[in-house]
């Protein structure tokens, strides 16, 4: 049977909300497909606005490569903002899609990748306006399959009592299994229900469903062990590895915002994982190893997204763009290419040892020279040993003085604060580091406008990465710092005018700590947040930490846990951690070496150039780095 369109319903309502526009769909390359013509739907979010959601990557290449499948169907959903919650509630509208606007209760999956985990309120509100239990253990046969994916999901404990299922690392390949799976088992008659699907998702070890793990715990409050519940479920959940990503060229047709968005360009990714190991980046660590795109494909990609989308800047993404093996030669390539026409390259974040003026002249060749970025992430030398971030004070100046001689005016420096053994002089240390910048500016070009900004964000430790263990820096010490840090920079008449200063304060952080590491009994504390009022955490202007503080002391109330213990409290070597059973590839004895490394103030190099280091990655998981040079380069495109 058909499923209507909300749509008819929805119209006349849309003048009561702020920018109704987000709502409506119809976007450059969106697709619409026959709901009787396909037997497995998928319903993708985002789960945050419209603005932010639209542009995510790992959404759209799902939704490409799902719909190109045949018998395939998936449209995306994203967070409705607070007014428009409140119009879909009086008038009984369900969460839709913005492609048909589908009820999303009516899909067989619900897929919801978490890029953090200050979404997880927003999908309890999107799972209660489509009418789909918030608990997975009261849903029937008649509710879609709710699957997390995206880096959050590397614990999902904390959701675990509100997803069905959660899928660890790349998603092309485990999406399309997935369906398969669901195909299979609705071509069968749907034999068994609800339990016997998610016992086959199990089963294959490369889909994890937490209602097939029980946790039990030590009177302390520490995980005792956590083990399955049934025959047939694997003890560990492996993440996926895409290898070839050549052979997965997305997205081929860029989705076009009608709406702003918060990023209005086409972006190339042009390699996967990281081998930097910067211990505080829990992205390098969960998605190893590098694995290059050839500077053909990326050529190619430009090419045929542009033609799709029209935008006219393309970003070329990573962890660290400027390592990509070959980028002289993209970028030369693509700068060629691009001359003369309104196409403009950028490169996010470039690490202050892998820029180079030839590089950043290429990339503002076509007239377009905004500010470069750079993240030392640690204020001293002594706190970049901690973190592994193999970057010298005089390396960073050398950089920005280049920049400067070469017409640049604004750099931007990003750093953390509150991270392991860090103290008062290691952020102060930043006030002096901006002073240099701005002083080598003005003695290389003789001006007096010279800018730097330095932004700052709050430390939280992160699952799988050495930093797992580690105490996290209180909200009052980060505050007292980041004040110390403002008025040393406000006081100093000869450079404060010259440096902007932007930062987080300490409380998003500890929530963002309490989710991260979390474990299942942290569900309760989401589920009182949400029932408090809590949506959109991840913006500062709904964020409140007293709801959270609050709820979390009502719903811990009875357990030997707290916030401070999920958050300030550091642990030792032998304590089961909440996604222990979740397999990154990475070697939990390297990983807690490289903590004590950490501690030693001892750095380690990157395997990509130095023989392998054993992190585990690689025989785990039966991958291996994939890097040029191809010695291969990029034709000027012929004129039609």
């Amino acid at each position: 049977m058909p499923v209507e369109s909300l749509f008819p319903r929805l119209e006349p309502l849309l003048p009561s909300v702020q920018k109704p526009i987000q709502y409506v769909g119809g976007e450059l390359n969106s697709q619409l497909k026959d709901w009787d013509g396909t037997d497995v739907r998928w319903a993708l979010m985002y789960p945050d606005a419209y603005e932010v959601g639209l542009p995510n990557q790992g959404v759209q290449i799902l939704y490409e490569i799902l719909n190109e499948r045949e018998g395939v169907l998936a449209e995306r959903t994203y967070s409705v903002w607070s007014d428009m919650e409140a119009v879909m509630r009086e008038h009984g509208i369900p969460q839709f899609t913005v492609d048909a606007h589908r009820p999303v209760a009516a899909f067989d999956v619900f897929g919801v990748s978490f890029s953090t985990e200050l979404g997880y309120t927003n999908l309890l509100t999107a799972l209660d306006l489509a009418g789909i239990p918030l608990e997975a253990a009261d849903r029937g046969d008649e509710h879609p399959i709710v699957v997390a994916g995206g880096h959050a999901a590397f614990n999902p404990e904390p959701i675990a009592d509100f997803v069905d299922a959660a899928v660890l690392g790349d998603g092309e390949e485990i999406a399309l299994a997935i369906t398969e799976v669901v195909r299979e088992w609705k071509g069968e008659g749907a034999p068994g229900g609800r339990d016997e699907l998610l016992l086959r998702l199990a089963a294959s070890g490369g889909v994890y469903v937490p209602r097939f793990y029980d946790v039990t715990y030590l009177p302390d409050g520490r995980i005792q062990r956590v083990a399955p519940n049934r025959p047939g479920v694997p003890w560990r959940i492996e993440k996926h590895t895409v290898m070839d990503l050549d052979q997965w060229p997305y997205p081929k047709k860029p989705l076009v915002p009608l709406a702003e968005t918060v990023h209005e360009r086409f972006s190339v990714e042009i390699f996967r994982g990281c081998t930097r190991g910067c211990r505080f980046c829990q992205a390098g660590m969960i998605t190893r190893p590098v694995r290059e795109r050839s500077i053909t494909t990326i050529g190619a990609m430009v090419d045929q997204g542009l033609k799709e989308s029209g935008f006219q800047e393309v970003g070329l993404l990573s962890l660290s763009s400027a390592d990509h093996s070959e980028i002289g030669e993209v970028a030369k390539g693509l700068a060629d290419r691009y001359e003369g026409t309104n196409t403009s390259l950028s490169l996010p974040s470039t690490r202050v040892d892998a820029f180079n003026i030839t590089l950043a002249n290429e990339f503002s060749r076509g007239g377009r020279r905004s500010g470069l970025t750079f993240a030392p992430e640690g204020g001293s030398e002594r706190m970049r040993k901690v973190i592994n971030k193999m970057v010298t004070e005089d390396d960073l100046i050398r950089t920005v003085t280049t920049a400067y001689e070469n017409g640049w005016r604004q750099v931007k420096l990003y750093f953390m604060c509150g991270l392991p053994t860090e103290e008062d002089e290691d952020v102060l240390a930043i006030a002096g580091m901006a002073k240099r910048v701005i002083q080598a500016g003005r003695e290389a070009t003789g001006r007096r406008d010279i800018r730097c900004t330095v932004s700052i964000g709050g430390f939280v430790p992160k699952p799988h990465t050495p930093f797992q263990w580690a105490a996290q820096c209180d909200h009052e010490t980060v505050d007292r710092r980041l004040k110390a840090l403002k008025d040393e920079l406000r006081g100093d008449k000869e450079y404060g005018r010259a440096i902007g200063l932007r930062y987080h304060d300490g409380q998003p952080s500890i929530v963002e700590g309490l989710l991260s590491r979390g474990d299942r009994r942290v569900g309760k504390v989401i589920r009182a947040v949400w029932e408090d009022g809590g949506r959109f955490d991840g913006w500062s202007e709904h964020f409140s930490y007293e709801r959270w503080t609050a709820c979390a002391e009502k719903a811990l109330a009875g357990e030997p846990v707290d916030l401070d213990w999920y958050t300030v409290r550091e642990r030792d070597e032998v304590e089961v951690l909440p996604w222990d059973h979740l397999d990154a590839g990475l070697d939990r004895e390297w990983l807690w070496q490289d903590w004590q490394d950490a501690v030693d103030e001892t750095e380690v190099e990157d395997c990509r150039w130095t023989p392998c280091y054993d992190c585990g990655v690689c025989p785990t998981m039966g991958t291996e780095i994939q890097i040029g040079p191809t010695g291969k380069k990029l034709l000027p495109l012929s004129v039609v």
